[in-house]
């Protein structure tokens, strides 16, 4: 199995990964599809199921799949082209995606919220139709938009999970026992194995220029947030917090009286910066979602801030660490909310992370993998109710406590020698069974807990 950083770790733009993030690159896919058909196309339209229904407004995703379709990419978005491409197709009920002709599309009657049909497989399913001159639909595919940004059609979700066809890697662990027998075996680490598996597909100098970029795009996304305030878009007027919160800490370095737990209000803005830039549509990393975007940088931060004898040149381990651990995680469960509430989101996120500073920090294959259990274990059950459907609360916070587990995991990790009572996969396997048994409503429907208990209007 093999699972590249570059997939765990997307450049994309907020809400989510899943629901702004999946639709925006369905839709462009669905362009391809038209390209290479030998049909004349008229007109698009569009249908959300399941969970990109239900909190589809909140999460932005008409907004998305709109901009799919004009020919828009996450990891080129460009805000001010798109608002000017979205009001320009209000007004002429028309795209014009590149390498093909002018398209009619109503966003009001074109691209309906089906809130009565779900797709049978995955929460957030997606149908995309071209129409002819008399608006018959002559081509049709189903996309499932499966977490991080991930999207697969109907036939690919049909043949299974494990889609990797490129070369065979060094190191094809695709489960935590089989990294740590082949890190025993080799003596390497869980780093320095997955760095040869990345450069087997690819090389060195690419890989080192891509891994450094991830870092950049998150650590500006932190910087962006921890100096921005105001009332962040969707209408339950959340203030943003973590500028006013960063001031005050830094007003307060150097005081004799800080009590020790003030880390952990780094640990959280860091997070919060994050997380506040998501929901205000920014761009962000997925890590390994959207709504999980702020553990991961929050905890890197945490380390080069924090730490004593930290370095920027250990980042990469860090990336690669983590993305081994996410790369399991999505193998054997899932990263979507939509599919196993906010424990394969933030509980990914959580674990990834504590495993990352595990071992930057000297740690062992066995205290690595000792510090992602810990750090999932205690997510396990974590459900996905994000009032009005908006990203905001309780996943902005959310992120924050997240980060301070995942410090704590792997702090706790490094105290230990590795031996453990729960192996990772164990903890994993009850992540996928948990989110198979979780009601549906309380897997990002905004259909049940905080969202239908807190007044959003």
């Amino acid at each position: 199995m093999f699972l590249s950083v570059f997939d765990i770790f997307k450049v994309g733009v907020g809400p989510s990964s899943s629901h702004t993030m999946g639709p925006m690159v369905a839709a462009a896919r669905f362009l391809d599809l038209m390209r290479a058909s030998p049909f004349e196309f008229h007109g698009l339209k569009g249908s959300l199921h399941g969970s990109l229904a239900f909190t589809g407004v909140g999460h932005a995703t008409d907004r998305a799949t709109i901009l799919g379709l004009a020919g828009f990419l996450p990891d080129s978005y460009d805000h001010d082209k798109a608002e000017a491409a979205l009001a320009a197709i209000v007004e002429t009920h028309t795209v014009s995606p590149e390498g093909l002709p002018e398209l009619h599309f109503d966003p009001k009657t074109d691209l309906i919220f089906d809130y009565d049909n779900t797709l049978p497989g995955h929460a957030n399913g997606m149908a995309l139709m071209a129409t002819d001159a008399q608006g018959d639909v002559i081509l049709r595919q189903v996309y499932y938009s499966i977490g991080g940004g991930f999207v697969l059609t109907e036939e690919e979700l049909a043949e299974g999970k494990a889609t990797d066809e490129g070369d065979p890697v060094p190191y094809p662990f695709k489960s935590a026992a089989e990294m740590l027998e082949m890190a025993g075996e080799s003596g390497k680490s869980i780093a320095e194995m997955k760095r040869e598996n990345e450069i087997s597909r690819g090389c060195a100098v690419s890989f080192a220029k891509g891994s450094a970029r991830i870092w950049e795009v998150m650590n500006g996304c932190i910087e962006r947030g921890l100096v921005t305030d105001g009332i962040l878009p969707g209408g339950l007027s959340v203030r943003r917090r973590a500028k006013g919160i960063h001031d005050a800490l830094q007003a307060e370095r150097g005081m004799n009286l800080n009590a020790p737990h003030t880390i952990n209000d780094w640990m959280s803005v860091y997070a919060m910066a994050v997380n506040e830039e998501n929901a205000a549509g920014g761009q962000v990393v997925t890590a390994p979602t959207n709504g999980a975007a702020g553990t991961l940088p929050a905890v890197i931060r945490y380390y080069l801030d924090h730490v004593p004898g930290a370095s920027e040149s250990h980042i990469e381990d860090f990336l690669l660490t983590a993305a081994a651990i996410g790369g399991l995680v999505k193998f054997n469960a899932s990263i979507s909310g939509a599919e196993a509430g906010c424990q394969a989101e933030v509980g990914s996120a959580a674990a990834m992370a504590a495993a990352g500073l595990c071992a930057v920090m000297g740690g062992t294959p066995q205290q690595v993998e000792n510090a992602a259990e810990i750090a999932l274990e205690h997510h396990l059950g974590m459900t996905c109710d994000p009032v009005k459907g908006l990203v905001q609360v309780p996943c902005i916070e959310r992120n924050g406590l997240a980060a301070i587990k995942a410090v704590s995991a792997a702090s706790l990790a490094l105290r230990g020698d590795g031996q453990h009572f729960v192996p990772l996969d164990a903890c994993i396997e009850t992540m996928r069974q948990t989110g198979h048994d979780m009601h549906e409503k309380y897997k990002e429907t905004s259909l049940g807990g905080l969202a239908v208990n807190v007044p959003n209007c």
